[in-house]
């Protein structure tokens, strides 16, 4: 009888070392899961962290970066070969006249000097920019002559050419599309813009239609 209890006695030993064993493992995969959840937390809200940290502002940047009034509207006044000068331009060189256009802020009202005037085709343009970004539509103003390996003739609007001119940045070598093309005079202007006062040399295109008689 007493070796029987005895026997009891180790069986109950085992059973209750054993459910202790188990109860051991289980709480420690429970902490292992608990420092795993935490970790992933942390991580995640590091993650969310790094976004929310990303400057959207450079983001608003760049793609401010392709308008035109970020870029230079001075040139060196250099104009393309072959370009012919207007015989009898509305707007003599020297004379002054108020610009009507507002494809830049500061251009519509300013009083310009006429620097030169040029009887050529102005094409108005679509083109994705060299350096990147997003696509540039309806450019006013690229002239015939700045165009790459055309012939005399004007082009047709839908026409896919080649740009050799640097009005704004990532312009030039650029494939474009032309968007409209009219034959007239442009003039090349100085001005001081109406919004900060910057002195502008040089500045290419106004069309004929884009200019008014300055009082």
């Amino acid at each position: 009888m007493l070796k029987k209890d005895f026997r009891k006695s180790i069986l109950f030993a085992l059973l209750a070392s054993l459910l202790l064993l188990l109860g051991a493992c289980t709480n420690a995969n429970d902490e292992n899961a608990e420092n795993n959840e935490g970790t992933e937390n942390t991580e995640e809200s590091k993650d969310n962290e790094d976004m929310e940290g990303m400057d959207h502002d450079n983001m608003d940047e760049d793609t401010e970066g392709m308008d035109h009034d970020n870029m230079d509207m001075s040139s060196s006044g250099e104009v393309p070969e072959g370009l012919e000068e207007a015989a009898s331009p509305t707007y003599e060189v020297g004379s002054k006249a108020i610009i009507e256009s507002d494809h830049m802020s500061g251009m519509k009202g300013a009083e310009a000097t006429i620097v030169g005037a040029y009887d050529t085709t102005v094409y108005t343009i679509s083109y994705t920019p060299t350096t990147g970004g997003e696509r540039v539509e309806d450019h006013k103003w690229v002239i015939h002559e700045e165009l790459e390996g055309v012939e005399e003739e004007p082009l047709e609007p839908g026409t896919e050419v080649t740009v050799n001119a640097e009005h704004m940045e990532g312009m030039d070598g650029a494939t474009a599309v032309i968007d409209s093309a009219e034959q007239t005079t442009v003039y090349m202007v100085d001005f001081t813009t109406t919004t900060g006062g910057e002195e502008v040399k040089n500045h290419k295109w106004v069309t004929e239609s884009e200019l008014s008689p300055a009082e």
